[in-house]
């Protein structure tokens, strides 16, 4: 491997666990994954929402 694939692969590792240790002590919740796929929904669809098409999961 080379030496950026060591790096990128050390980073990837990093946010993983950051990402575990988030969600244990709550500052990541389901409802802010929700919030997030929603927001990434309309950003990526945004016609749809111009065309009246409701995008919020769950409600």
């Amino acid at each position: 491997m080379t030496r950026w694939r060591w790096r990128s692969l050390i980073i990837l590792i990093y946010v993983l666990i950051g990402i575990y240790i988030a969600w244990v002590y709550d500052y990541i919740t389901p409802g802010i994954i929700r919030d997030i796929a929603e927001a990434l929904l309309a950003v990526f669809l945004w016609f749809l929402v111009l065309l009246g098409v409701d995008l919020h999961i769950g409600r």
